[in-house]
């Protein structure tokens, strides 16, 4: 009964949070939005003025008093508070209209990160309104996107260059046998 309502209600959400661009995919219907991670803020007042790509389109064209941060570094949440804010815009722009109960969301995470940041991925999405959360491994998200055979007993390499991080991964048997995460990546290349 309570997984019908659910499912009428709300659904599942997938992010991939980036240090450059956060994309948001809805279950059925795809990826829905592809925005830059930048959130623009009034420094006075501490007011989120604009988030995605109003915020970045602000970059260089405002006063001092407004600020455009890039809530995530190297791959991981440097700003809490605005990783939070940014989550929340995003989740409420992928919302049904009819929709009151918050979504699941699965969150695609670097494979060399800490556990401390991953709970701060987790606590991050709890605050901004997620009823559940799950997280990912990208390489592991990467590969399972790009249809390879994670489940076969012979190895798959993927290389994932994102903004902040650049990863590579070998995927055998449903999981990550080795991998190296290092934060290098497309925001250092020219």
């Amino acid at each position: 009964m309570l997984d019908w309502l659910y499912r009428k209600f709300s659904h599942d959400i997938g992010i991939d949070l980036g240090t450059a661009n956060t994309l948001v995919y809805v279950k059925d219907q795809g990826i829905i939005l592809r925005e830059p991670s930048v959130v623009a803020i009034n420094t006075h007042t501490g007011e989120i003025l604009a988030v995605g790509v109003e915020a970045k389109d602000m970059i260089g064209r405002t006063p001092s008093s407004i600020r455009a941060v890039r809530p995530l570094k190297d791959g991981v949440i440097a700003d809490f508070e605005m990783t939070e804010k940014m989550m929340r815009y995003f989740i409420l722009k992928a919302k049904k209209p009819h929709q009151f109960i918050p979504p699941r969301l699965l969150i695609g995470i670097p494979s060399g990160i800490t556990d401390v940041e991953k709970r701060a991925v987790v606590d991050s999405a709890k605050s901004a309104g997620a009823r559940e959360v799950r997280l990912i491994e990208e390489p592991m998200a990467a590969a399972i996107g790009a249809g390879l055979p994670v489940n076969e007993p012979f190895g798959s390499i993927i290389v994932d260059i994102g903004g902040g991080t650049t990863e590579v991964a070998v995927i055998s048997l449903g999981g990550i046998v080795c991998s190296q995460s290092i934060r290098i990546a497309g925001d250092e290349l020219d």
